[in-house]
């Protein structure tokens, strides 16, 4: 009871105080900031000596250019750490589309050379169709890759540029992360590249092959039209 008490009559202090205070402010108008400050500082210290909860005044980090300029650099490396990944997936994903669809188009020729002689003329004719329109494919898919490589190199370029300029206003960790990440994504890029070339170098061997046995097919039929009169020796 007795330190109820003292609290009552510390908190009952406490209002007299301010309301002083206040009261002595009125005939000071041309200070409010100042009459503000000694508010503050009454009742803090008056909590404080009373045993009462005291509420923390937190101050005003003082930030200086330096320190502003390596938050905004942090910021910049971000958000060009995320360009890249997003267009490193989309010219990583139109790569693969594209192999896939190299590797469709040499099955159908392969199956095609194989069954060469053998198809009727229709049968020919939809087995070119569907070639034409494969290759079609092919052609749409690499349009996309060169659209999307050209998006990606200008982007790696701006992302280089952020880690330099990160690196220069003293953010070194944003620089030193932002360097990771784009060596990351020319492995990634080279490696989905290296799949493409490889569907392309297979590709070119089998139309080598298309034209070795096309010759060979019109080879055999030009024999098989010549009279066998012109075959015999005299």
């Amino acid at each position: 009871m007795a330190a109820l008490r003292r609290g009552t009559a510390y908190v009952s202090f406490v209002r007299s105080s301010v309301r002083a205070i206040f009261s002595s402010s009125k005939a000071a108008v041309s200070k409010p900031r100042k009459c503000a400050s000694v508010v503050y500082t009454a009742v803090a210290s008056l909590a404080v000596g009373g045993g009462l909860c005291a509420v923390p005044f937190k101050q005003v980090e003082n930030l200086s250019h330096d320190s502003l300029i390596r938050r905004a650099a942090s910021l910049v490396t971000d958000s060009s750490s995320t360009f890249l990944s997003q267009t490193t997936l989309a010219l990583i994903d139109a790569i693969t589309e594209y192999s896939k669809a190299v590797h469709t188009l040499i099955a159908l020729q392969r199956r095609y050379l194989a069954s060469l002689g053998k198809l009727t003329p229709a049968e020919e004719d939809s087995v070119w169709q569907v070639i034409i329109g494969q290759r079609a494919e092919i052609n749409d898919r690499q349009d996309d890759c060169k659209r999307l490589e050209s998006a990606w190199i200008n982007v790696v370029k701006l992302c280089e540029t952020a880690a330099e300029a990160a690196y220069s206003s003293g953010a070194e960790h944003a620089s030193i992360t932002m360097s990771s990440n784009i060596q990351v994504a020319l492995s990634q890029v080279k490696e989905a590249q290296k799949l493409s070339q490889d569907a392309d170098k297979k590709l070119a061997e089998t139309k080598v092959l298309e034209v070795q046995r096309m010759a060979q097919q019109a080879a055999s039929s030009e024999e098989e039209e010549i009279p066998e009169a012109y075959l015999r020796e005299d």
